[in-house]
């Protein structure tokens, strides 16, 4: 695997940051996740269903899998003395703690660093490094806007069913830790970066940042439509299931009207070009949702793949699972722990299974030079990630 002579130390919680530690695992990285006695907050993340006893709940195993756990009571010097001896012999370091915490624990970038130069260390935290506020995907979601554009038109701010930031985050934190993995080959020299989520949020705003900074247009709630391209993104009803259009030219416009038996639209003065069905929406969507209503979901998918048009069905999570593209992205531990893969390549390594809370800490504490009895103290009452 290309990454297999790295070692990533995981001082994250949550989802941003260790999603960064399983794609370094994934691409076959050593990744020691470094948790607090009380562990990762997500391990008590349980849903209603599952067993509050199991400290890998569905939540944690998202984003866990491939890594080793140890516990670490940093607010000990012995605690502290064990993640620097961790980090002297590591590449990588992934944190993200609320700024001034991990100075206090004697793991900010500073002493990481000055324990290890060629050490590259990656932050991620909700506001930026001036900011103490706790950084969580729902409130970044509404500070960065992304509330106020999701929802019905006439319906509340709405926030997304997936931690859409924190994915987003985790991105950037990826390609963070790429670039500068790559100038220490170069220059020998490690390196700090620092990624906030509410950054990552507004630098993900993407058109709809420019359509407000450029054309002077706020961007409003529409439901699913697009403000700058039509038909797209609106759900039609079909006869055996619902449907999205991504009509994004005017020959692919042409392409669905003549699928679905309406040649004529394509030579209506109103809907020839794209700027002309953004004007039109709303006609646009009655003589589409009439057109629609009668036509078999799937031979319809069929014709329009076949002429060019892009379109899919809406599918429920479960029903996703059935298609193959989906499913080999699954790992399994054959033992009720699943998630899906960080890294959609067509082949992925194996990976170990999420790991107990401090399963691999004698083992890992062990190969760095310390005793039993050295090692039993460490993951006592107080504080980490």
């Amino acid at each position: 695997m290309p990454l297999s002579d790295l070692l990533v130390v995981e001082l994250a919680s949550v989802l941003a940051g260790p999603s960064v530690g399983m794609f370094f695992a994934e691409h076959g990285a050593r990744v020691v996740k470094v948790e607090a006695p009380q562990g990762d907050v997500t391990r008590r993340w349980h849903l209603a269903t599952e067993d509050s006893a199991d400290d890998r709940p569905a939540y944690f195993c998202a984003v866990n899998w491939g890594k080793q756990s140890v516990t670490l009571d940093l607010t000990t010097e012995a605690g502290r003395d064990a993640l620097h001896r961790l980090v002297a012999t590591a590449d990588l370091v992934v944190s993200s703690f609320r700024p001034g915490a991990s100075a206090r624990l004697g793991a900010d970038a500073d002493t990481l660093r000055a324990v290890n130069p060629r050490l590259v260390v990656v932050e991620v935290d909700g506001y930026g490094a001036d900011d103490l506020r706790t950084g969580y995907d729902a409130v970044i979601q509404a500070e960065a806007g992304f509330m106020a554009l999701n929802g019905a038109a006439d319906g509340p701010p709405t926030k997304m069913p997936v931690a859409l930031v924190d994915v987003l985050a985790a991105h950037q934190l990826k390609e963070a830790a790429l670039v500068a993995l790559l100038a220490r080959e170069r220059t020998g020299e490690g390196a700090t970066v620092r990624v906030s989520l509410l950054g990552a949020a507004v630098s993900s705003l993407a058109n709809q940042a420019a359509n407000w900074l450029t054309a002077g247009v706020a961007p409003q709630r529409m439901g699913s439509a697009h403000p700058n391209i039509a038909p797209y993104g609106t759900p039609y009803p079909t006869a055996t299931g619902a449907i999205v259009l991504a009509v994004g030219t005017d020959r692919q416009f042409a392409a669905l009207v003549e699928a679905v038996g309406r040649e004529d639209l394509a030579t209506d003065a109103r809907f020839v070009t794209n700027a002309g069905r953004v004007r039109h929406r709303a006609a646009l969507d009655a003589v589409l949702t009439e057109a629609l209503a009668g036509q078999e979901r799937d031979a319809l998918l069929a014709t329009l793949a076949e002429r060019g048009v892009p379109a899919g069905a809406v599918r429920s999570v479960p029903e996703v699972f059935v298609q193959p593209e989906a499913a080999r992205l699954v790992v399994d531990d054959g033992a009720g722990h699943a998630a899906v893969r960080t890294v959609a390549t067509e082949e992925g390594r194996a990976l170990t299974p999420p790991p107990r809370l401090g399963a691999d800490t004698q083992a890992v504490l062990a190969a760095l030079g310390l005793s039993s009895a050295e090692v039993d103290p460490l993951a006592g009452p107080g504080g980490g990630p």
